[in-house]
């Protein structure tokens, strides 16, 4: 009687593991990717775009100014030169929102 039990469990798991990677090749996802694509088209892309116009509008509204220069001895330090330029200026160094050690350039 075991070894019938034995043989049945075994072909149990030989039909099982068969219908399953079956299932992977044949494309019987039941359907499941109409509805992620559904969801990316109808869904994430106008998120995305109100997303942007959002940024975009709030940018317009706000005015930004500069804040003032203050020589704090703990701002800006500068240990050793930037191997670019003159040595003072960061990579993306804005003159008008980024001040050097000395101040604002267009206020010398």
């Amino acid at each position: 009687m075991a070894s019938f039990l034995n043989r049945a469990a075994q072909q149990y798991m030989k039909n099982n593991v068969r219908l399953a990677s079956h299932a992977a090749t044949a494309g019987g996802h039941g359907g499941g990717w109409q509805l992620w694509k559904r969801l990316s088209i109808f869904v994430a892309v106008p998120a995305i775009g109100l997303g942007m116009l959002n940024a975009y509008l709030a940018h317009q509204e706000e005015h930004h100014e500069r804040p003032p220069f203050v020589a704090f001895e703990y701002l800006r330090v500068r240990t050793k030169r930037f191997p670019w330029g003159d040595g003072q200026k960061t990579l993306f160094h804005n003159p008008h929102v980024n001040a050097l050690p000395s101040g604002y350039e267009d206020e010398h």
